[in-house]
């Protein structure tokens, strides 16, 4: 599990990728500059989520840390915003409706397991984001979609889509799965 951040450094970070996002736009920034250069301490691996009315707006992050996690924090916000490739570029006119979260994730473990039915057994919803990958194919879900895919089976069916591969490849090949944990920061909803 992530060495637990404080709820303080937690709001600090919504903070500093909000402020990211409105500077990006041109826009003052909410925190004084030396609340922004406050750093919690170590180096995590972060996700940057943008809801818009409670659907997703943008989402972006890294799975291995290699950088502090407020510069992190800060440039996934700027991803998330504005260079999600689903979405169009966050506008001034959306930032007061969209709700941010920040992950901060565990480095991610190989799942081992058998066939299909095991790694179903071993997946834990709502606990474990997994990752998945074949070949040059892959991708990640964050713990935080169990929400909206709770059934293990449609969540790996989603995850393979979202790679690239056929919706039944977890169940039909094997599959290199990493799983990781996270402790999420969330803004009130908008």
């Amino acid at each position: 599990m992530v060495d637990k951040l404080t709820t303080e450094q937690g709001k600090l970070l919504l903070q500093i990728a909000r402020d990211s996002i409105r500077l990006h736009l041109g826009l003052e920034p909410l925190l004084a500059s030396s609340a922004r250069d406050c750093e919690p301490p170590g180096d995590y691996a972060t996700f940057v989520t943008l809801k818009k009315y409670g659907e997703l707006r943008g989402c972006i992050g890294s799975l291995v840390a290699t950088e502090p996690v407020c510069s992190s924090v800060r440039q996934n916000a700027d991803k998330a915003a504005f260079h999600d490739s689903r979405f169009s570029p966050l506008t001034i006119a959306e930032i007061e409706d969209i709700s941010i979260d920040v992950s901060i994730l565990t480095p991610s473990k190989p799942l081992e397991y058998h066939d299909h039915e095991d790694l179903i057994n071993k997946l834990r919803p709502g606990i474990d984001g997994v990752t998945i990958r074949k070949g040059l194919a892959g991708a990640t879900f964050l713990p935080q979609v169990w929400q909206q895919l709770p059934s293990a089976e449609v969540f790996l069916g989603h995850l393979c889509r979202k790679a690239g591969l056929a919706a039944t490849a977890w169940r039909d090949s094997h599959l290199d799965v990493e799983t990781y944990q996270v402790q999420c920061f969330e803004e009130g909803k908008r």
